[in-house]
């Protein structure tokens, strides 16, 4: 009975430490939202509902230029970076010594380690240093903040298909292979669709990094490109209007969908493995009884 008693205490005290949580996390977000739908300037007093400030939003060209860059960045980011990176994990996944393999992952996770402030610094010393020596001009530009994003964005994606790799069956390929299929073919056909939901899951972290990231923009942009992260921050020297509260409404809105879209891709996946494993086990039994 005690420890019947001591568990339920325990669940409870999870159940209001996870709400608090969520709310310490959520309650700003749900002010923003509903700010955004105020029909007055004001930021504290809500004067009445209205669509106002997300009218006056698709009328800021400046607004909705930086958006633009933001996401032209993001998807180049991340198309580069999803491609590389799966890549990198194939080539990973095929190295044989320990070693090797053991430094080269560290290699990778040094980007998930180090500050974003020490890598946006680094990156524009070396584009500084580069840009000299080949004399470009200008030497900041969007070629410069492409550059960086792929950079940090690349161990998300690598970290993200690795482990799909791990779960393929290792003979599917062989078996494509000796059917008469071409190394290439064979990734493509067989190694390809088994991984596709970490390649989804990596691509969407990829996305959402890159959109979300002012740090190393800050430090690796040109004068010619502004994203939106940077814009919002010049704002906050003055005054930040309603109208970026719907904008960040959109936006939230907008990853948050795409994230259920990748944890119900993931839990798909998830069953299919443990599906896969369960017939496993039982064409094991069915031979050893055999």
């Amino acid at each position: 009975m005690k420890n019947g008693k001591y568990r339920n205490r325990n669940g409870a005290v999870g159940i209001i430490y996870l709400v608090a949580v969520f709310i310490f996390l959520f309650a700003p977000i749900a002010v923003l939202i509903y700010f955004s739908f105020n029909s007055g300037k004001s930021t504290a007093v809500m004067e009445g509902f209205s669509l106002r400030w997300y009218e006056e939003l698709f009328r800021d060209e400046i607004t909705l230029g930086a958006l633009k860059n933001t996401l032209i960045l993001a998807v180049c980011s991340t198309l580069i970076s999803t491609v590389v990176g799966t890549a990198a994990a194939y080539g990973i996944s095929r190295m044989k010594k320990r070693y090797i393999k053991s430094l080269v992952m560290s290699a990778t996770n040094i980007p998930l380690m180090n500050p974003d402030i020490i890598t946006g610094i680094s990156l524009m010393l070396l584009f500084v240093f580069a840009g000299t020596l080949i004399g470009l001009d200008p030497i900041l530009s969007f070629r410069t903040l492409l550059i960086s994003h792929v950079t940090f964005s690349l161990p998300y994606v690598v970290l993200s298909v690795l482990p799909k790799f791990r779960q393929m069956d290792r003979s599917l390929p062989e078996a494509a292979l000796d059917l008469g299929c071409t190394p290439v073919q064979s990734f493509f056909k067989v190694e390809l669709p088994e991984i596709l939901p970490g390649v989804f899951t990596g691509a969407i972290m990829a996305f959402t990094l890159s959109l979300d990231d002012f740090v190393i923009s800050y430090f690796t942009k040109g004068s010619d490109f502004q994203t939106l992260p940077i814009l919002i921050y010049s704002m906050t020297k003055k005054t930040v209007t309603p109208k970026i509260y719907a904008l960040a409404t959109i936006i939230f809105i907008t990853i948050l969908l795409l994230l259920i879209l990748s944890n119900v891709i993931s839990a798909k996946d998830e069953r299919k493995h443990i599906n896969k494993l369960k017939k496993q086990r039982k064409t094991k039994k069915g031979e050893n009884l055999n």
